[in-house]
């Protein structure tokens, strides 16, 4: 039996899926040599990154079928369709459905393009991974979909409207994850701060995650992907500040330092209220660290507007930098918008980049003598502090787990240490 081979695209939430699909697969018994491409659709850089994945899976294995899903899929079907590599194109819906994966000699034009309309689902279930094969920590979808249709952003389009699993749901699947030994759960989804929206007032992002610790007592750990600054609330706000099974890592989507981009973003935070957020998180518990989407070279931004962005870096003390060049994604309002020139967006890029670098190198200099609990990863050498710094061992970690190790320097890629 040949094993699939899964190639993932973009965010945490398609590493999610695409799990779901390699294990799908492996249960169901096939001969066929299959390549999954797991597609991106948030940049047009994304996309082009798609094709290129695409070109180069048929030149490493000419004879193997090669199925494209995802949200590039999902958004522009026919750009794929079109290439002579591709076998299949399916959509986000048809991604979970295994039978969208099968091949036969009879396979007509309709099979090719399994693409439905992702507004035609109502609800999501959240994707339950029995096993990681080169993950300690598992990654569980509780969210799919958004409302908020931010100027610069496809994501709607191939995601969909926002939609929650239920409680129960979520819980029996950290539960299963939890037994079957991840002591690490991520959870993850497209607007994760949204979740519970369409539920109840008593199902938010912040009382399932009191659930998930209060019902789980052998959940060592909870981590959280991107969070909407404005969908952090009081409750919210205390679970991440005084819960240590919470991961002092908060990742918030604030794409901009400039008010005025902002709101052209049609972004439901201030800088003030940004920077007030951080200052808060850190006064609670100062362990706590930031990393932020951020884009550079927006349309119509000068360039005071992008130093407000670039100071941003320093006032929010962000040492995970996510910097994405804008790049016009058509079917969005901002690609509509007046255009900053390609040189100035690669040069802001790179300056963002830059202070972020910079100010990740001092973050990890000052944890030079620490002693951290570390998420042991793959082979025993690497893992991840709970601040999600990375570390790599001099000597092998056999006992797998979460271990203590003592930091001992760092360099351009992380920490270095050694088990205590």
């Amino acid at each position: 039996m040949s094993k699939p081979d899964i190639i993932t695209l973009g965010c945490r939430l398609n590493i999610a899926e695409s799990e779901s699909i390699r294990q799908s697969l492996i249960n169901k018994e096939s001969s066929q040599d299959l390549i999954v491409i797991n597609s991106c659709a948030v940049t047009s850089r994304a996309v082009a990154q798609t094709r290129q994945t695409i070109r180069r899976a048929r030149r490493e294995r000419p004879d193997a079928r090669i199925v494209v899903t995802g949200c590039a899929a999902q958004i522009d079907p026919e750009i794929f369709a079109k290439m002579p590599e591709v076998s299949r194109v399916i959509g986000n819906i048809e991604k979970h459905q295994i039978q969208s994966f099968a091949f036969s000699d009879q396979q007509s034009d309709e099979d090719r393009v399994q693409v439905a309309d992702i507004n035609s689902l109502k609800e999501t279930a959240p994707h339950l991974i029995t096993a990681f094969s080169e993950h300690s920590r598992a990654f569980l979808e509780i969210q799919n979909g958004c409302d908020h249709n931010c100027s610069f952003c496809i994501i709607p389009q191939g995601r969909g409207r926002n939609r929650s699993a239920s409680r129960e749901e979520i819980i029996r699947c950290a539960e299963r994850l939890v037994e079957a030994g991840h002591q690490e759960l991520v959870l993850t989804g497209v607007d994760l701060t949204s979740y519970g929206d369409d539920l109840s007032e008593q199902d938010t992002l912040a009382h399932l995650i009191d659930h998930l610790l209060t019902q789980i007592k052998a959940l060592k750990r909870i981590r959280l992907s991107s969070l909407d600054p404005n969908g952090v609330d009081d409750y919210l706000f205390e679970l991440i500040t005084g819960d240590e099974r919470i991961m002092p890592h908060v990742h918030l989507s604030l794409q901009a330092g400039d008010d005025l981009i902002l709101k052209r973003m049609r972004r439901r935070h201030t800088r003030a209220q940004s920077v007030e957020l951080v200052s808060r998180l850190k006064a609670k518990r100062p362990q706590i660290v930031i990393g932020a989407d951020l884009i550079a070279g927006f349309p119509t931004e000068d360039e005071q507007m992008a130093k407000n962005s670039l100071q941003l870096i320093e006032d929010c003390d962000i040492v995970f930098g996510h910097i994405f060049p804008y790049s016009p994604r058509q079917g969005t309002p901002a690609a509509r918008m007046p255009q900053v020139h390609t040189a100035f967006i690669k040069e802001r890029a790179g300056k963002l980049r830059e202070a972020a670098a910079k100010q990740q190198q001092l973050w990890l200099q000052s944890l030079i003598g620490s002693h951290q609990s570390v998420l042991l990863e793959g082979d025993g050498y690497r893992g991840h502090t709970p601040q999600f710094a990375p570390i790599r061992l001099a000597e092998p970690v056999t006992e797998g787990g979460i271990v203590e190790i003592a930091v001992t320097s760092a360099d351009k890629d992380g920490l270095i240490g050694k088990k205590l």
